[in-house]
């Protein structure tokens, strides 16, 4: 048995009941093809391989993949990574995978954004991950936890907190309680100019205490531009619905041009760019 690392945020879970409510909760076919991340001591990919005949696990500690080998053998294929590193494309070219995983609390949005650069690869994912945090991916506007892993999250998902998962459940035991969160990928883009509405909402909410035109401003769009809009500028970001994020980009559309460019010109390292 291996001990858990801090450094790489191991809380292993040791609640068989929820493990086994976790995997029953996929309703697993035969045909699907399963990707869990850092299965590390095989709490749920035990239950993982008596309900799915493809199961790949990302682990990036070498000591969980060798007693991963011993108990599981050639029923379980590991890639050995970090799992920001792996393209989910050549995993399963064919097919969509779903994601289960118990991920580590101090990379959470680093690997929701890795799933959702990732959408076109995935049917769903089922993540256990700080209480907090699950309850950010589906607050509502103007609620405390809403935000940009809010507002990302529900353009490339339909989120779900499933149910609560207490800290007891883990070795060793976290500061927090957990809980257990649904990612429906199936729902379309939306049609909208992906690049512009990531800044747009990165750069209003970089700035929460300022009005949306303020914050605008700061993206390079000229008063002018801004008051050739109809829109409620004096609003503030954590206000808006998706909805309104949607609209105001295809608002904005018309200017984004000549934003950037102003907006690179005072700025040495620019933050426009395609990237979530």
């Amino acid at each position: 048995m291996i001990a858990p690392k801090k450094s790489l945020g191991q809380n292993f879970l040791k609640d068989e009941n929820v493990a086994r409510k976790i995997v029953e909760g996929l309703r697993l076919k035969s045909a699907d093809v399963v990707v869990e991340i850092g299965p590390g001591r095989g709490a749920l990919t035990k239950h993982l391989l008596q309900r799915s005949t493809t199961i790949i696990g990302i682990e990036v500690d070498a000591r969980a993949i060798d007693l991963l080998d011993e108990t599981f053998g050639k029923e379980l294929r590991v890639i050995k990574d970090d799992v920001l590193n792996v393209r989910l494309a050549e995993l399963s070219p064919a097919k969509k995978l779903r994601i289960i995983g118990n991920i580590p609390y101090y990379i959470t949005s680093e690997i929701l954004f890795w799933l959702f650069e990732q959408k076109e690869s995935i049917s769903d994912a089922t993540l256990m991950m700080q209480l907090e945090v699950a309850q950010r991916l589906t607050a509502s506007p103007r609620a405390k936890a809403f935000g940009i892993l809010s507002i990302f999250t529900q353009l490339y998902t339909k989120p779900e907190v499933l149910f609560k998962v207490s800290r007891n459940c883990f070795y060793p035991k976290p500061n927090v309680d957990s809980a257990v969160v649904h990612l429906d990928f199936s729902t379309s883009l939306p049609p909208c100019n992906i690049t512009l509405f990531k800044n747009i909402v990165r750069t209003t909410f970089g700035k929460r205490r300022k009005t949306l035109r303020n914050g605008l401003k700061d993206l390079g769009f000229s008063e002018e531009q801004l008051d050739g809009i109809r829109f409620d500028l004096k609003k503030r970001p954590e206000e808006l619905t998706l909805q309104d994020f949607l609209l105001l980009t295809k608002l904005l559309e018309p200017f984004q041009e000549t934003a950037v460019m102003k907006f690179q010109s005072t700025n040495p390292k620019p933050q426009i760019n395609s990237k979530i």
